[in-house]
């Protein structure tokens, strides 16, 4: 049986992190752990696929970053990330400001296209700056406050967290197969 293809969306600032996630990911599960070394992948190297497997289904998640050659704004994702830099409170500013509303002007489904916020660069939230950290409740809420069905944290540098952001993000994927879709009525869950 051919695997069913899905198209996430991967948006966010520049340098918040988007890269180096996808790379992580690309080199499969014995690597989510943060020990081996990461080789970024190249933008000309999109989509970047990952075939999973639920039970006996398989499934082609095709991942596609802003800076693809393509214009990203003409693809029919089934499942869109917002990435954020969680070391940088002006990338959860644009989440708010910019990135939500590139969503919403761009996919005519927006109101039932699935949406997770995915904090990256966990590895870099510190203590030292009470002003610039961002503490999980607070992209946790700003995901609500933009109605997105998740909120998860990692990162891709030391592999905390990155195994269960990747398994939360193939079972969004894998939802948006059936007829329930990926929503989850406006929640987030805190990775």
């Amino acid at each position: 049986m051919e695997p069913q293809t899905v198209t996430i969306v991967v948006l966010g600032d520049e340098d918040c992190g988007k890269s180096t996630f996808l790379s992580r990911i690309s080199r499969g599960h014995h690597t989510l752990d943060g020990t081996s070394t990461v080789t970024l992948l190249k933008d000309s190297d999109q989509p970047f696929v990952f075939e999973v497997a639920f039970g006996r289904r398989r499934y082609r998640l095709e991942f596609r970053d802003t800076s693809s050659p393509d214009n990203w704004r003409l693809l029919h994702p089934d499942l869109v990330l917002i990435c954020y830099d969680i070391s940088q409170r002006l990338s959860l500013m644009n989440l708010q400001r910019i990135w939500i509303k590139e969503v919403r002007t761009t996919f005519q489904t927006e109101s039932f296209l699935p949406l997770a916020v995915l904090g990256l660069k966990r590895d870099l939230r510190s203590e030292d700056d009470p002003n610039g950290i961002i503490y999980p409740q607070e992209g946790c809420q700003v995901a609500q406050e933009i109605r997105a069905d998740k909120y998860i944290e990692c990162s891709a540098v030391t592999g905390e967290l990155l195994s269960l952001a990747f398994e939360e993000i193939c079972s969004m994927a894998v939802r948006t197969t059936t007829e329930e879709g990926a929503q989850s009525g406006g929640g987030c869950s805190v990775m």
